[in-house]
């Protein structure tokens, strides 16, 4: 029989600032996220066991082996284009101690693989200090956007989303993470089907591009849109584009608008 081996590709042990729109969750929350290698053959949360995060003073936290959805915020992802599976989990209780904090996997066939990380609060406080000063003129920057939609004889194709960047506003040093799917409110957007994803940790690697993500302030949608349908789009802030050095990431506001 053939074995598969369950391999760690990277982790995120970081602090969140959770700034969609609407959100009863409070601002400062901290993640855990752990990707996994591709496991061909084999359903990769079929061979896992448990998977927990460790962290400094006794910190412990599970991630459950279920799908992740907006209701439950834990579980696992599956991304087909890699194919790869990946688990996230999101807690609202604040943002996370500094320290060296570490994700455990044990497997089913009795192996275990973990991989660690040391967190650093000060790039967390920069940049959340310099998105809260600035967050009306970026966030009316979106575009499109409900505030300013596509116009009506807009291609389907090649739609360019842009918006300022902390860079332009502040000075400041980031990395944007973008993400599109069909959704006309923020709980419709579903992570586990997104229409397009600009990943730029794999355009790091991939490309071994240093700048991959990098103040950037836009992004050209790289796959046809259907007609008269309803799009929500979230761009992620980061301080690294190897997820394994990120020590913060800030959710902004989903921004929707409509084909023609």
């Amino acid at each position: 029989m053939e074995k598969h081996q369950v391999m760690i590709f990277d982790i995120m042990a970081c602090n969140v600032y959770w700034d969609f729109e609407g959100s009863p969750l409070p601002k400062e929350q901290h993640k855990f996220l752990v990707a996994l290698y591709p496991t061909p053959g084999a359903a990769t949360p079929n061979l896992i066991e448990s998977l927990t995060a460790y962290g400094p003073g006794g910190y412990e936290v599970s991630f459950e082996n279920q799908m992740f959805t907006n209701e439950n915020k834990n579980g696992w992802i599956y991304d087909p284009n890699i194919p790869n599976y990946w688990y996230m989990v999101n807690l609202p209780t604040g943002f996370m101690e500094e320290g060296d904090y570490t994700i455990e996997i044990r497997c089913k066939d009795g192996s275990m693989v973990k991989k660690s990380r040391i967190q650093k609060n000060t790039p967390s406080e920069a940049l959340v200090d310099a998105y809260v000063k600035n967050w009306q003129v970026i966030y009316d920057s979106f575009s499109p956007s409900k505030k300013n939609p596509l116009p009506p004889d807009a291609s389907l194709e090649n739609i360019r989303c842009t918006w300022s960047t902390l860079k332009d506003m502040a000075g400041v040093d980031c990395y944007y993470v973008y993400r599109l799917a069909e959704a006309s409110t923020s709980m419709e957007f579903d992570t586990q089907n997104l229409t397009w994803f600009d990943n730029i940790y794999i355009q790091r690697l991939r490309d071994n591009d240093d700048t991959a993500g990098l103040n950037k302030n836009g992004v050209t949608i790289g796959t046809s849109l259907k007609p008269k349908t309803s799009y929500g789009y979230f761009v992620e802030i980061t301080d690294a584009n190897i997820a394994g050095e990120a020590n913060i990431c800030i959710f902004q506001p989903h921004q929707f608008f409509v084909t023609p």
